[in-house]
């Protein structure tokens, strides 16, 4: 043996021996690897860990939340252009009912010699006319009948008068009121039983 030999090496030097020694000490390095993971981490290691975690969680919610209100920021801005398109177009179904009704009422005006019986035939024609326009766009006459209950929602009475009916009932009615989808546009004038 010289003096560079380990005397732990192969006294034989067959070399089938020395390759089964470098199996036996790769083994134990991966066992002492498998030991160290199996160990708990070091507790700022394992802080650490848990902050990169909490902060990606963090930026996910951040991103979640600034999403959200981008998104509620369109849904107002769309409610207020919706809002304003109804105050300027809401009239326009109106307006298509009433626009024949006035044609009706200068063609009428433009005639210059009719007979009582066709101008009245024209008035009733264009009445009809309004009457549809109104039904179309959901306004509503309020024309109580004598003996109704009087409704201080829907008439606006002008005076009591001494009837032979039941108290606080309609007498006459003096103007129709209207109503336009449920809401009292103007109310019924009308007189009142003592």
């Amino acid at each position: 043996m010289t003096a560079h030999q380990d005397p732990t090496a192969n006294p034989t030097g067959d070399p089938s021996l020395d390759k089964s020694a470098e199996q036996g000490a790769a083994q134990g390095s991966s066992d002492a690897t498998a030991h160290a993971e199996a160990q708990p981490l070091d507790p700022i290691a394992q802080l650490q860990a848990e902050l990169v975690t909490a902060q990606a969680q963090l930026s996910e919610h951040k991103d979640q939340v600034l999403r959200a209100h981008a998104e509620m920021e369109n849904v107002r801005r769309r409610a207020q252009d919706e809002v304003s398109k109804a105050r300027k177009f809401g009239i326009e179904s109106f307006a298509e009912g009433l626009v024949p009704v006035k044609d009706s009422l200068e063609a009428a005006l433009a005639q210059t010699e009719q007979s009582t019986d066709d101008m009245r035939a024209g008035i009733e024609m264009t009445l009809k006319q309004l009457v549809s326009a109104f039904e179309k766009n959901h306004l509503k006459e309020i024309a109580p009948s004598a003996g109704t209950k009087f409704d201080p929602h829907q008439h606006q009475a002008i005076a009591t008068v001494p009837a032979e009916q039941e108290p606080n009932t309609v007498v006459q009615t003096l103007q129709k009121g209207y109503l336009i989808a449920e809401r009292v546009l103007r109310p019924a004038l009308v007189t009142v039983s003592s």
